[in-house]
């Protein structure tokens, strides 16, 4: 099995083209979104335009706008959340064949992201019965995924920044996710979560509701998982709103039907989860018809 160059990214934050060798696959990672502090022009646009002809293929599931503007390219394998919940999903045999040889994977780095990178690297099988939907699972917070991927996830959230960790998460699944070492690694870096989780449960208490929005004021805490902070908010309310000195983010459940990013004016990302500069706190909660002092 030929392993290639990993790179990880997130929407807003990609990589120069120049620092991606070779044909490049673009996996799980969507369109920058207006409104964010970014943009699809000098973000994604910018990475687009850099590779060139070297970019093979670019497959994710992200809702965006912009989406219809690649349809006539066969490169581009477009999809919204409503139609795959999660990106591994999409990625079949053909696909693959399809792309061609390429040397580099640049993915999101995330259980979805790093699952969708090494059913690439198996010519598009999953890498354990039961993989896709594990990262549907993780990906849309609907279901429980197996005690394998809930161990992966918790490594991926315990440490977001180490992409040691996601390379070695790669090779464990691309493998077949049988290697014991490698997964006791993961395991090791899946405990460590806890911490992170508890001291989410504590930052819950500051959720105040109003109009059936939960809203937590993060500023100043300690680290918090803020998937698990904005999960606990919606089991108060139908829309969950964390905010600190950066950013405002805010969820509802994946089946839940509100669009975010029609009420906040935002182009592209997830209709569910909207994340905006902090300096826009304000006008999101009148958008939101919160009210509480």
């Amino acid at each position: 099995m030929r392993f290639p160059e990993l790179s990880f990214a997130t929407p807003r934050k990609l990589p120069r083209a120049t620092e991606l060798r070779g044909r490049v696959v673009v996996l799980d990672i969507a369109f920058a979104a207006e409104g964010t502090g970014t943009s699809f022009e000098k973000v994604t646009k910018k990475l687009i335009d850099g590779l060139g002809a070297r970019l093979a293929m670019w497959v994710d599931h992200h809702d965006h706008v912009l989406h219809a503007s690649f349809a006539s390219d066969p490169r581009f394998v477009l999809a919204t959340k409503a139609q795959h919940g999660a990106c591994p999903e999409m990625i079949t045999p053909e696909l693959v064949t399809r792309a061609g040889s390429i040397e580099t994977i640049l993915c999101h780095g995330d259980f979805d992201g790093l699952c969708s990178a090494a059913k690439w690297i198996r010519d598009g099988v999953e890498a354990y019965e039961g993989a896709d939907k594990d990262a549907h699972a993780v990906d849309t917070r609907l279901g429980a995924p197996s005690e394998r991927g809930q161990t992966i996830d918790r490594a991926l959230r315990a440490r977001p920044r180490d992409d040691g960790l996601k390379g070695l998460i790669v090779r464990f699944l691309a493998t077949g996710a049988t290697d014991g070492a490698l997964f006791r690694t993961i395991h090791e870096a899946s405990e460590e979560v806890r911490v992170i989780e508890e001291q989410s449960r504590e930052l819950a208490r500051r959720f105040v509701i109003d109009n059936d929005v939960a809203v937590c004021d993060a500023r100043g805490s300690r680290p918090y998982d803020k998937t698990v902070l904005l999960l606990l908010g919606q089991e108060r309310a139908r829309i969950s709103v964390v905010h600190d000195d950066v950013t405002v983010t805010a969820a509802a459940r994946f089946d839940s039907g509100v669009n975010l990013l029609e009420l906040f004016g935002v182009d592209g990302g997830m209709p569910t989860r909207v994340s905006l500069p902090a300096a826009r706190l304000e006008h999101a909660l009148r958008k939101l018809g919160f009210h509480a002092s």
